[in-house]
């Protein structure tokens, strides 16, 4: 039976996923979820993921919440097929790329989310981008983006000279952040360019590409 995606095409959580399942080569259902009638809030989701947020992955008896765990399954489940994305036959090499997968989640998306936030969503909602959050956390971001630059000057991806989880992590919310007026942050800095140009180049994205497009407010 193939597995079931419950979210949407365009949120960055459910792509990540998505370009997951799609490295892999794995055949997947992706169950639209319509977040614009609050159907995520409803007894019959929550069932699912009681915080009531997507993406959810359904794989027979097993379902699980919060893509980056998704991933990480997808990537364990499927390791030898496709881009071995957790290095799992190298016990350093797994960690660097789990440690790298941290700071995207704990450093690089709580900066870039907001900013997203403040581009996408809050015009779709009537309101004008908050210039305050923007300054704020393109501040923070600075600060990562930084540190990006001094890693990938060493080594072609952020765990290491392949391509992994950490990286994969990057590319839903990059591909969003790109499109607005804060992007030269990215293109400014030559290593971190290229690292981008390089991901986002990757066949796995392409495939999901296509349905990112905000032309409704996007539920992470």
């Amino acid at each position: 039976m193939a597995l079931k995606i419950y979210g949407l095409a365009m949120s960055t959580n459910t792509t990540r996923a998505m370009i997951c399942l799609h490295e892999k080569e794995v055949d997947f259902e992706l169950v639209p979820v319509n977040v614009f009638a609050s159907e995520h809030k409803q007894p019959p989701f929550l069932n699912k993921n009681p915080f009531g947020l997507i993406p959810v992955l359904e794989d027979d008896d097993l379902t699980l919440f919060e893509s980056r765990a998704i991933t990480s399954y997808v990537a364990e489940k499927f390791k030898e097929i496709g881009p071995d994305l957790i290095r799992h036959k190298d016990i350093k090499e797994a960690s660097l790329v789990k440690m790298w997968t941290e700071v995207e989640s704990h450093y690089y998306d709580p900066a870039v989310s907001p900013i997203i936030y403040e581009y996408f969503v809050a015009p779709f909602q009537g309101q004008e981008p908050n210039k305050t959050v923007i300054e704020t956390n393109m501040e923070k971001l600075k600060i990562v983006l930084d540190v990006y630059e001094a890693k990938l000057s060493t080594t072609k991806y952020l765990a290491g000279d392949f391509y992994s989880l950490a990286d994969l992590s990057h590319i839903s919310e990059t591909h969003y952040f790109m499109q607005t007026p804060c992007a030269s942050m990215i293109n400014e800095r030559i290593h971190v360019k290229a690292w981008w140009e390089d991901i986002s180049s990757r066949p796995a994205f392409q495939k999901v590409v296509g349905g990112m497009t905000f032309g409704q407010n996007d539920q992470k």
